[in-house]
């Protein structure tokens, strides 16, 4: 677990960076396109997190007021989440073995 932790924090510090120049919808597209990608790789490991489908839910809530700016970070931000959550499932298939009392 205390591997995890910091794979986590870089993994949102990047997905949270600010954005030099203005999103457009296209990159709002993608970005939210390769988050979905993320999340159904994590639904297969069976390991989704709820932050990540309500970081989807205001992606898609910003996208719909027009500021894409902000939906693309949050999309961003959940392919992050995805991400995390997969590496979190995939290490912890061996990971619990240490912790067994023998």
């Amino acid at each position: 677990m205390n591997m995890l932790k910091p794979v986590l924090a870089s993994m949102l510090l990047i997905a949270s960076s600010v954005f030099a120049f203005a999103a457009s919808e296209d990159d709002y597209k993608a970005a939210y396109a390769a988050a979905e990608a993320a999340n159904k790789e994590a639904a297969a490991l069976r390991n989704q997190w709820t932050t990540t489908a309500a970081t989807l839910a205001a992606a898609k809530k910003s996208a719909e007021a027009g500021d894409f700016d902000k939906a693309t970070a949050a999309a961003k931000e959940a392919e992050a989440l995805a991400k995390a959550s997969s590496f979190q499932a995939t290490s912890e298939k061996t990971r619990w073995k240490d912790m067994e009392i023998r």
